[in-house]
């Protein structure tokens, strides 16, 4: 967004956000398609940001349909983040560095509590062993299905 002038970002906002909240990654890529048609010609950097990291955009549609609410938005570490700003702020500072860790670590601390929980928090061990998803669904493994 900060590669368009202010005139263009309304557009493009819309248009990015066709492109993370589609059902799949066909649909994703046919929506970056459509975001370059009308902005390539005057933006090509702002384009090019788009088009030339689509993978790690689209990077989400290889985990489950589950967790892509997480990995769709950055919520998670601006709300934690924010408390230990205000914090910082109120305090003016604090202090040595131990001190300021200290701070931080108990902050979070006492945030967790109201952190949301993980939505199909029982596929989390599929995703650590490695197991591969296309467009959110499960895909057997060949171990699995030569079995």
């Amino acid at each position: 967004m900060n590669a368009l002038p202010k005139s263009a970002q309304p557009g493009a906002k819309k248009a990015l956000q066709e492109i993370y909240n589609t059902e799949d990654r066909g649909h994703a890529e046919k929506a970056i398609k459509d975001f370059e048609r009308p902005y390539a010609a005057k933006w090509p950097k702002a384009t090019k940001k788009v088009t030339d990291e689509a993978d790690e955009l689209l990077a989400f549609f290889d985990f489950s349909a589950e967790h892509w609410v997480h990995l769709r938005t950055t919520n998670p570490i601006e709300s934690t983040f924010s408390t230990v700003k205000l914090r910082t702020k109120v305090t003016r500072g604090a202090g040595s560095p131990a001190a300021a860790l200290a701070m931080v670590f108990k902050l979070v601390e006492s945030a967790q509590d109201r952190w949301r929980a993980i939505t199909g928090a029982h596929l989390v061990a599929l995703v650590r062993s490695g197991a591969r998803f296309e467009n959110g669904v499960l895909i057997e493994r060949l171990e699995n299905s030569a079995a």
